[in-house]
Formats: structure tokens, sequence, C-alpha cells
């Protein structure tokens, strides 16, 4: 099995925008596994539509947490940090 580095990262499509009051949503679908991921709190200001390519990196959280497995961040083409959250 191959060890997943935090400089890893995975390419997603956005499948869905949800306007929030003050956040936009972004649900994202990873190529390979086909899972979605949520970030709830993405920046209005950013012009993310569906079908758009960005990327996920992952961080193996320590076992005591065990509600909670990893922390996923989204980044943009140039692997600058959008959102994260647990999984």
């Amino acid at each position: 099995m191959t060890e997943i580095e935090e400089s890893d990262r995975f390419e997603c499509k956005v499948v869905n925008i949800i306007n929030n009051l003050k956040w936009k949503g972004v649900m994202v679908k990873e190529i390979k596994s086909g899972g979605n991921v949520y970030f709830a709190r993405t920046d209005p200001k950013r012009d993310l539509k569906p079908g758009d390519t960005l990327y996920l990196g992952v961080r193996e959280l320590p076992s005591q947490m065990e509600e909670m497995q990893a922390e996923v961040t989204l980044y943009d083409k140039n692997d600058e940090k959008i959102d994260w959250t647990f999984i």
C-alpha cells in the first residue's frame, strides 16, 4: 500500500456550489475514487463553478481522534489553500 504524503495532491472536480449567507459551500468529487467532499466556507469572491478542476491534500490525524480520520484541504491549480475540513 502506498503511503499518502501531506504534499500529495489529488485531482477533483467541482460538482455543486451552494451560496450561503457569508460563504460558498463547494462539493467536489475526487477523480480516481469517486468520493465526494464538502467544503462549507470558501471565499465567495472565488469564481468557482461546477466542472472546475481543483486539488485535495490529505493529512492523517492521530489515532486518538476516533470520529475524525483525516484533515482534507482544498487547493487551486497554484497550490493556494481554499478551505479545509475533517473527515
